[in-house]
């Protein structure tokens, strides 16, 4: 599975039927590009959307396709079947990493398009219903899971939430991604979107939600929504102060008891350290 994936912080939407922005949403430095065939192409422009892909992403450079990934329509819709097929052949060309799946909530679905993408493709389950969050632990723990992703919107639709802009409602659906990628040794979940992309300093209050609640990234709408949430989400400086002086006391050690700050150094800590270098070492921009 892509490590560079697993790290991105901003997991940008693009139409899947407007190639002309594929390559501009991938300057935009985002983690990763979701070329989406669901509800950004109307059901009559599906069909060339989906068959324009491959030419599209050729044009791009061999780095890049690594970072785009594709929104196919849900199992059971009249394009989920087409849909699998196209992305099988990007895979396998090396033209995409992989698919996001939305309203997932079987692990069959997921089972369907890992076998039709291919041990190479990584999966991105996004959970947008009540029964996905019901099935939550069997789609993270679902063969060549990447990341599970909340659609905040469509989940509050189907239970018939009506939630004010802190989305306090949501608390607990959130918790319940974050310990289940947890469980399943899934690098930190993807929260939902931002609708308004105009409005800076609700993305703001949302992206500072996402990394008090153990989010590691987030989907976005706009290019103009990148940038603050690859900052927002990656380490402060302090933070990286920290990692390092942990990773060298342990380093230094050689193996022994570590202590730092008069706390001991103990192997989640070690963990958390060098997810934080990591994070660092991919460029915010």
């Amino acid at each position: 599975m892509s490590a560079q994936l697993a790290l991105a912080r901003a997991f940008l939407f693009v139409p899947a039927d407007r190639p002309e922005r594929h390559a501009r949403a991938l300057a935009t430095g985002a983690g990763a590009v979701i070329v989406d065939l669901e509800d950004a192409v109307a059901p009559e422009r599906k069909a060339p959307a989906r068959e324009g892909l491959a030419a599209s992403f050729a044009a791009l450079p061999g780095t890049d396709r690594q970072r785009l990934l594709v929104r196919i329509n849900a199992a059971g819709t009249p394009w989920h079947e087409d849909d699998r097929a196209a992305v099988a052949g990007l895979v396998s060309q090396g033209l995409a990493a992989g698919v996001v799946l939305p309203k997932a909530e079987r692990a069959g679905d997921l089972r369907w398009v890992a076998e039709a993408i291919g041990p190479r493709g990584v999966l991105v389950p996004l959970v947008e219903s009540a029964a996905g969050l019901a099935a939550i632990d069997e789609l993270a723990a679902a063969a060549q899971v990447l990341r599970l992703a909340f659609g905040n919107l469509d989940f509050q639709a189907d239970v018939g939430l009506a939630c004010d802009a802190d989305e306090a409602e949501l608390v607990p659906v959130r918790l319940a991604l974050l310990l289940a990628s947890r469980r399943a040794g899934l690098p930190a979940p993807i929260d939902g979107v931002t609708a308004d992309w105009r409005d800076a300093q609700r993305l703001a209050a949302d992206t500072a939600r996402a990394r008090r609640g153990g989010f590691g990234a987030k989907l976005c709408i706009h290019p103009d929504q990148v940038a603050p949430v690859q900052a927002a989400l990656g380490p402060s400086d302090a933070e990286l102060a920290w990692a390092r002086r942990v990773i060298e006391a342990v380093r230094s050690a050689r193996g022994g008891v570590v202590s730092l700050d008069g706390r001991m150094v103990d192997a989640p800590v070690v963990r958390l350290a060098e997810r934080l270098v990591a994070l660092a070492a991919q460029p915010p921009t």
